[in-house]
């Protein structure tokens, strides 16, 4: 009971979100992305009860095909067990959305132009770096960094780079969202060297919306139905004006918590993942939700629209086209070792 106790006054002093990027200073509008600096909580480090991590005689044992993973990249036995706790971590902290953030921002950076490993960009790790997370659009996401690092200290056989998509997908279910078809065996990059330069990730205001969402997305090698897709993925989380530049200091919604309180969600319940983002956009009823330039995007241009308008009036197809755009961001220019990956529930 004490501990629990220490861990909400915890969770109360660290209520105050920061007002600033990791390097000191605002991250404007110009620099927000995919989920601008929104969190479900002030996800600053705090005490999560981690579970013993498995023994190497437990790693060792099983199918062949765990023993060849365990010469991968990452070892199958850790990320399990890693996803359990991030499983803990999620039912404790509430921090589905920064989580989902990580996960992207960290692939959200190839260039499909770029052969070379890792020049390329993507999913790769190199946001654990200083460099990275000092970039605008990543304002904000040191604290998921701190939030996932005591589960890397504890699994040392699996990469960033896994542990920060598996930890993305994991929240994403988590929240009522569809199972991911999600392969792991990411290697790291290895030094702040290797890290992309900055503005490779959406602007969440630009001037032409539509136009600014398909030079973003189609670099990576995504296309219109996936852009509409992975935007649902704004049903979770808030914006913070203090952070991105975007939404309100507060609302009805979202000045209670959980976690620190305060910014502006685009759903009235942020923290479960369904179609409500795209019913709430087309309605632009409650002035309480957050519509950003690029939101309103998917009911003005017309190939955006007929997507939109599908995944408003079933969910069902939405969770379906989302599953498959997410697995493939979360992949996107990836050196994986085992070459071909390995999922975790074979």
């Amino acid at each position: 009971m004490a501990e629990r106790l220490a861990a909400a006054a915890a969770l109360r002093a660290a209520a105050t979100p920061a007002r600033t990027s990791p390097s000191g200073r605002r991250a404007g509008p110009s620099n927000s992305a995919f989920f601008p600096s929104s969190s479900s909580s002030s996800p600053a480090l705090r005490h999560v009860s981690l579970r013993a991590a498995p023994s190497q005689k437990a790693k060792a044992a099983g199918t062949g095909r765990s023993v060849r993973c365990m010469a991968a990249a990452s070892d199958a036995a850790q990320l399990k067990a890693a996803r359990e706790d991030i499983r803990e971590l999620l039912s404790t902290t509430h921090c589905h959305p920064i989580l989902v953030r990580l996960g992207w921002h960290d692939s959200g950076t190839y260039d499909r132009n770029i052969k070379d490993w890792p020049e390329r960009g993507g999913a790769n790790g190199s946001l654990r770096f200083d460099v990275e997370l000092k970039h605008g659009a990543n304002a904000g996401l040191v604290n998921a960094l701190k939030l996932v690092q005591p589960i890397k200290d504890k699994y040392p056989s699996i990469t960033y780079a896994d542990l920060f998509q598996l930890a993305s997908a994991t929240a994403i279910e988590e929240a009522g969202g569809p199972k991911l078809p999600m392969k792991y065996g990411r290697v790291d990059v290895t030094g702040p060297e290797q890290c992309p330069p900055e503005g490779k990730l959406p602007d969440a205001g630009p001037k032409a919306p539509a136009d600014h969402l398909r030079a973003v997305f189609y670099r990576m090698g995504l296309d219109d139905k996936e852009i509409v897709a992975l935007s649902g993925a704004h049903t979770l989380g808030r914006s913070r004006p203090e952070r991105s530049g975007w939404g309100k200091p507060e609302t009805k919604y979202t000045k209670n918590g959980p976690g620190a309180p305060g910014g502006q969600s685009w759903t009235a319940e942020w923290l479960k993942f369904d179609n409500s983002y795209f019913k709430e956009i087309k309605e632009k009823r409650d002035q309480d939700l957050l519509v950003l330039p690029t939101d309103a995007a998917l009911f003005e241009d017309p190939t955006f629209k007929d997507y939109a308008e599908k995944y408003a009036a079933d969910q069902e197809a939405f969770f379906e086209d989302y599953a498959e755009a997410h697995a493939k961001l979360s992949s996107l220019g990836a050196k994986f070792d085992p070459a071909e990956g390995f999922s975790l529930d074979d």
